[in-house]
């Protein structure tokens, strides 16, 4: 019985970020010493990043509210509100994503009605609320009041990875499941100011986002495309645990992404994926021999950074067309945390390139370090 990933949708804020201009911005703010300045320069510079987006409509130029709370376009000042203001945006618009996503993939679901949801599962790491995101879908998507939920938060950047494992085991536990999976991150409610590098990085690549899809066992509808779930795997690297990091401050949650994080991923990805091919001789030989780029034709890597892309590229020989699709994401999106992969996967399944039988290989990356994978193949 295949399991299959299918409807895979997004949603983005309505408020577009140029990446120089929120250099400009950064790099203007008080208080901030001339390594800072240069550092603010570099990050956002070679960051891979074009365009981003938020739902902080007052990060617009348009925008001229009364009383900012998050930057004061009079005087070009970041601000800095407190969690509980910072989290009561989250609330209010992460609700509005969720639902956007959601309702996208049951649209194009062929076959699949609000009424045949089993089971939904919520990712976030960037706000908290109760009754959650999980409830506000039944609500708001007519699902039914006997749907289970589950809402898997503060994992990081990797969290859709085990979001759709266990959708997956949902599955092979109930052939007539069917299980609406939604990822909304709302990063930019936690950017700020500082001297300190590791921030200075963050705030140079993290974004708003949300993706949703679809897993279930039903046979696909003619001319669908999507992706089989054959097999997950999960690795902790032996280094890292303080290089990728998230807490709750006074401020918003504070983000650790520090300059190290590259190399540890090049020094663990090829260990890390021994597992997942292991269960297929082909493909693990080809790992070992450094054939993986020729085995298989899709890779969905979640766009940390682009010095982790490159990284990947040059450590497992993928050709410059096999990372197009995560660059893209990049460039046009930025880092949406738990939201990024499942866009790459949707720019995969989109493409000419992407043909019946394909094999897809997506990782993310998070906090411990933590390295999720995932094997898929493409049905079309």
């Amino acid at each position: 019985m295949a399991v299959t990933l299918r409807a895979v949708s997004t949603a983005i804020p309505p408020t577009t970020l140029v990446q120089s201009e929120v250099r400009d911005v950064f790099a203007a703010q008080p208080g901030l010493n001339r390594l800072a300045q240069r550092i603010v320069a570099t990050s956002f510079n070679v960051s891979g990043i074009e365009t981003r987006y938020t739902v902080l409509d007052e990060l617009s130029w348009d925008a001229h509210p009364e009383e900012p709370v998050f930057f004061d376009i009079a005087s070009g000042e970041l601000l800095l509100p407190g969690t509980k203001a910072r989290n009561e945006v989250y609330a209010a618009e992460a609700t509005k994503l969720y639902v956007e996503a959601g309702r996208a993939a049951l649209a194009a679901a062929p076959g699949i009605e609000a009424s045949d949801v089993t089971h939904v599962i919520t990712v976030s790491c960037t706000g908290f609320y109760a009754p959650g995101p999980d409830f506000m879908l039944v609500r708001d998507l007519g699902l039914g009041p006997a749907v289970q939920r589950y809402h898997l938060g503060f994992m990081g950047c990797y969290a859709a990875m085990p979001a759709l494992r266990t959708a997956k085991q949902f599955c092979e536990a109930d052939p007539n499941a069917v299980v609406l999976v939604v990822s909304v991150e709302l990063c930019t409610l936690h950017l700020r100011s500082s001297n300190d590098p590791d921030t200075i990085v963050a705030s140079s690549l993290f974004a708003d986002g949300a993706a949703a899809g679809i897993v279930s066992s039903r046979p696909l509808a003619a001319d669908e495309r999507a992706l089989d779930l054959d097999r997950f795997e999960t690795r902790i690297t032996p280094v890292g645990e303080g290089d990728m990091a998230w807490k709750i401050g006074d401020h918003g949650f504070e983000m650790v992404l520090s300059n190290a994080v590259p190399a540890i991923i090049d020094d663990h990805i090829t260990g890390a994926l021994e597992p997942l091919l292991a269960h297929e001789p082909a493909l693990g030989e080809a790992l070992a021999t450094d054939a993986s780029s020729d085995a298989i034709e899709h890779w969905a890597i979640h766009p940390g950074g682009r010095s982790i892309l490159d990284k990947v590229e040059s450590r497992l020989g993928l050709s410059e067309a096999q990372l197009v699709p995560a660059r893209e994401t990049l460039r046009d999106f930025g880092n949406m945390s738990s939201a990024t992969v499942l866009f790459v996967l949707k720019n995969i399944l989109e493409s000419d390139a992407a043909g019946d039988g394909d094999r897809v290989v997506a990782m993310a990356f998070g906090p411990g370090l933590t390295v999720e994978s995932a094997l898929m193949t493409v049905r079309t």
